[in-house]
């Protein structure tokens, strides 16, 4: 695990545009899980965007102190992007 701000968006910055599942906090001992590909990083926040046959919504966004957190945690594999692949 990174273990500051910067390395974490230093590492999502090479990541960009591949496949991920994101596992978040959501509250009252509940943990979403999605899938979707990391779009854009921005100074303070990153972008995913989601699959759409599984989300209701387009494009999440959370801040690298989630990872840091570990409210949010990120799964880059080439399994998953084999499967995007496929569609």
């Amino acid at each position: 695990m990174a273990k500051t701000l910067v390395e974490i968006k230093q590492g999502l910055d090479g990541n960009v545009g591949r496949r991920l599942r994101i596992k978040a906090n959501g509250g009252r001992k509940k943990t979403i899980e999605r899938y979707g590909t990391l779009s854009e990083t921005y100074p303070s926040v990153f972008i995913v965007e989601l699959d759409q046959d599984e989300n209701a919504f387009e494009r999440v966004s959370y801040s690298y102190a989630d990872i840091l957190t570990e409210t949010v945690e990120l799964s880059f594999s080439e399994e998953l992007e084999a499967v995007a692949g496929e569609q």
